[in-house]
């Protein structure tokens, strides 16, 4: 989504008014519920919360200069940068070291790569579309944010398709965006 991004890429920017600011963050802890303790850190109530529009009806959300989630139509996706100072909150995969360069030049993530030895599943199974943070087999840190393109349990049973379809990871136009 963000490979070749750029500043060519915002048509406009608006401060939000605080009632949607308010409605922004509420619906944010509803899909990630584990920032309930940290949403005033992130997004403090009287702090200006910009929304710059760009291409392809993506939408960010800036805070102090400083992009925290994204928009294409409904879910809220966070920044690379917001994962890596909350990582506990969202919801992660881990891919096999083989995976690496593929996911860190921008490809899809194929289900073998999430089900091979060095891949980490969650036990329960997540639905397809659902937000995802991969992390690497051997590394503490993210490298992407993606969506399930299968739920978990067909990633282990088909084990072969795309599995994560990414949105955005390390290097890419959303990482080297700067204001």
């Amino acid at each position: 989504m963000f490979k070749k991004f750029s500043k060519d890429d915002v048509h406009t920017r608006t401060n939000v008014k605080s009632s949607i600011a308010k409605n922004i963050r509420n619906k944010i802890v509803e899909q990630y519920p584990l920032l309930q303790d940290h949403i005033d850190d992130i997004m403090p109530k009287k702090v200006s919360v910009s929304l710059y529009k760009c291409e392809g009806k993506i939408q960010l959300y800036v805070v102090n200069g400083e992009i925290l989630f994204y928009q294409q139509f409904d879910d809220f996706i966070p920044e690379l940068r917001l994962v890596h100072k909350y990582p506990e909150a969202f919801p992660r995969v881990q891919v096999d070291r083989g995976a690496i360069k593929f996911v860190l030049g921008g490809s899809n993530i194929m289900c073998p790569g999430l089900t091979s030895k060095g891949a980490q599943l969650p036990d329960e199974d997540w639905p397809v579309n659902k937000i995802v943070v991969v992390y690497a087999e051997g590394k503490e840190s993210a490298m992407a944010v993606g969506k399930l393109a299968m739920s978990i349990n067909d990633i282990k049973t088909i084990n072969k398709d795309t599995g994560v379809e990414l949105y955005e990871y390390l290097g890419d136009g959303m990482w080297n965006f700067r204001e």
